[in-house]
């Protein structure tokens, strides 16, 4: 239960931020797939390096378990051409389709109808993907600090520094 209410609580903070930085918005949302408007990239791209530092500082104080999942492309990829089909379509991702709904943006309900259906599905079709899809280009249990052979406290500040440079051009053009 007391997992339950973490994930809640930090679910519930995640939207407030979601919503503070006005990336719910449908404008939003259309600019970042037009690479017009790139506060979706940015706000991401910053959630994942907080996450990123969070989670290998805590790693490194012994107070969590790294569960490395194993990279297999094949539903990587498709997996990543259905969200983006949807994403286009709907002009939503889904965890903004969440968030547009509790703004009152009904058309959202659409998102959410979408990530239900898909999960349904996904469920029944599973064991077939498990024999088929799951089989190609399978990587293993990989992370970049392991492919490269170094620690991961020299590929964090490498991907600050992008990240700030990337925010940097992306002001500089306006996006």
């Amino acid at each position: 239960m007391k997992m339950l209410i973490y994930g809640l609580v930090t679910g519930l903070f995640f939207g407030f931020l979601l919503q503070k930085g006005r990336v719910l918005r449908y404008d939003k949302q259309l600019g970042a797939l037009r690479l017009m408007d790139m506060t979706i990239v940015k706000f991401m791209l910053s959630s994942v390096i907080v996450g990123m530092v969070g989670i290998y500082l805590l790693y490194d104080l012994g107070m969590v378990k790294l569960s490395i999942k194993a990279t297999i492309l094949g539903p990587v990829i498709i997996g990543a051409l259905i969200f983006g089909i949807g994403w286009g379509l709907l002009g939503y991702c889904p965890g903004t389709s969440m968030g547009a709904v509790g703004e009152g943006r009904w058309d959202a309900l659409w998102g959410i109808l979408g990530m239900v259906v898909g999960a349904a599905l996904f469920a029944e079709a599973y064991p077939m993907l498990l024999r088929t899809v799951y089989t190609w280009g399978d990587l293993g249990k990989i992370t970049v600090p392991e492919v490269l052979g170094v620690s991961h406290w020299i590929i964090i500040p490498l991907f600050i520094v992008a990240a700030v440079l990337m925010f940097r051009w992306f002001e500089k053009k306006g996006l």
